[in-house]
């Protein structure tokens, strides 16, 4: 019983802010698991194509024949758990996210992970 008959409301808990619905994040976490084994999460500004252009060095450096998934939607991004862009991702877990990796950083993070 409330203090003067009103009643509180329970808000669900949503990664994007109460925006998306029940299709919106099943699709996410669908995402999350299939498609490309390396994603680029962030939405499209300079230091996400930094970090994309990075990650393809390093892939042709050790001669990975991979394709890169650049992520821009948020309600997907959220779905990793992420929300400091731009983030990278290899094979569905996150391995950095924040910051710029420079070539080298990428590809000792690839050698660990293969």
């Amino acid at each position: 019983m409330s203090l003067f008959g009103k009643k509180k409301e329970e808000s669900k808990g949503c990664c994007c802010g109460g925006n998306c619905d029940a299709e919106t994040m099943a699709k996410a976490e669908s995402a999350k698991t299939e498609g490309a084994s390396v994603k680029v999460l962030g939405s499209g500004c300079a230091k996400c194509n930094q970090l994309e252009a990075a990650t393809k060095a390093a892939l042709e450096q050790l001669g990975m024949d991979m394709t890169i998934d650049h992520v821009t939607d948020f309600s997907q991004i959220a779905a990793y758990g992420v929300m400091t862009t731009p983030a990278l991702v290899i094979d569905g877990k996150v391995v950095s996210y924040g910051k710029v990796l420079k070539t080298d950083e990428v590809v000792k993070i690839l050698q660990k992970v293969r």
